[in-house]
């Protein structure tokens, strides 16, 4: 029987989420991709350093048993295959047991993701995480300088969500835009008993529900819903959970104050969000991606 990877939690990732590449990004930039590729291959035994979305990988995989894979990580990324090599070896130098991976050398990659059956996309291309919206694979646009996780809960994957237009659909979202906060809060008050449409992330946290249930006692998943909602407006977000059968471990509720201090003492190994301004905010101090969805991320 072939291989597969069906019932696994599939994490696809570029090789610049994954590791610090920022140096050789400058080389790229500068100059071609001839000499990136030129650089990787001289630090081919000097393994990259950690990046931003390292945590979340390395703790996912840590679910894997000797009987049990319950979770893929696969690198999809732009490089050449020859600076894939250094990618590869990398990984093996931190003990992640990665095999899979596709390098295409400037060609998008996210065409890669339905083969996969790819439960997450992490990119620092933002032309790619929007296609993989667009194909309904939850993506989120890493930023490469957050300030990389906490070391403080080894045995614990922490995962925080904003809830419009990333866990939910953007259909309350629209209404603040068009008509305003007060607007809003009645919408939403007058609306409570009835769940919201499920946004781009309810897969990801659906997925990751799944893996809690059957996962192993040395590793456990706690999330986070962290949204600028508050009440009364809080009663249809939890809610709408209710109504899918999936809990979360925490809710904040903060009627608009910045996310990135309470996402500080939270310690997420990583935060989505769909506006830039949290994104900026939370990425001082937690691993944050950009979730390009929804009535804020227009198409350009």
């Amino acid at each position: 029987m072939g291989a597969s990877l069906d019932g696994k939690l599939v994490v696809a990732i570029s090789s610049r989420a994954l590791f610090d590449f920022e140096q050789e990004n400058e080389v790229f930039e500068k100059s071609d991709d001839h000499a990136y590729m030129q650089l990787q291959l001289e630090r081919l035994e000097q393994p990259a350093k950690p990046g931003v979305a390292f945590s979340l990988v390395k703790k996912l995989l840590a679910f894997n048993d000797k009987q049990t894979q319950r979770v893929e990580v696969v690198i999809l990324s732009r490089n050449d295959p020859v600076s894939g090599m250094r990618v590869f070896r990398s990984a093996q130098h931190y003990g992640l047991p990665i095999e899979r991976g596709s390098f295409t050398r400037g060609q998008p990659p996210w065409r890669y993701l339905k083969p996969l059956h790819a439960n997450l996309f992490l990119s620092t291309h933002l032309s790619d995480v929007r296609a993989a919206l667009d194909a309904g694979v939850p993506a989120a646009q890493v930023y490469p300088h957050s300030v990389h996780a906490s070391d403080n809960h080894p045995h614990e994957v922490r995962i925080a969500f904003d809830g419009d237009a990333v866990l939910f659909s953007d259909e309350a979202e629209q209404v603040f835009q068009a008509q305003g906060l007060s607007a809003f809060q009645q919408h939403e008050k007058d609306k409570a008993s009835l769940p919201l449409s499920a946004g781009p992330f309810k897969p990801l946290l659906a997925a990751l529900h799944r893996l809690q249930q059957e996962g192993k006692p040395q590793m456990r998943i706690r999330t986070s819903l962290v949204t600028a909602r508050s009440a009364p407006a809080h009663e249809r977000a939890i809610r709408t959970l209710m109504n899918w059968n999936i809990e979360v471990d925490e809710a904040m509720f903060l009627g608009g104050l910045a996310k990135g201090e309470f996402l500080r003492e939270f310690e997420p190994d990583f935060f989505f969000d769909d506006q830039t301004g949290h994104i900026e905010s939370a990425s001082q101090h937690v691993p944050s991606g950009h979730v390009v969805s929804g009535i804020g991320n227009p198409a350009t």
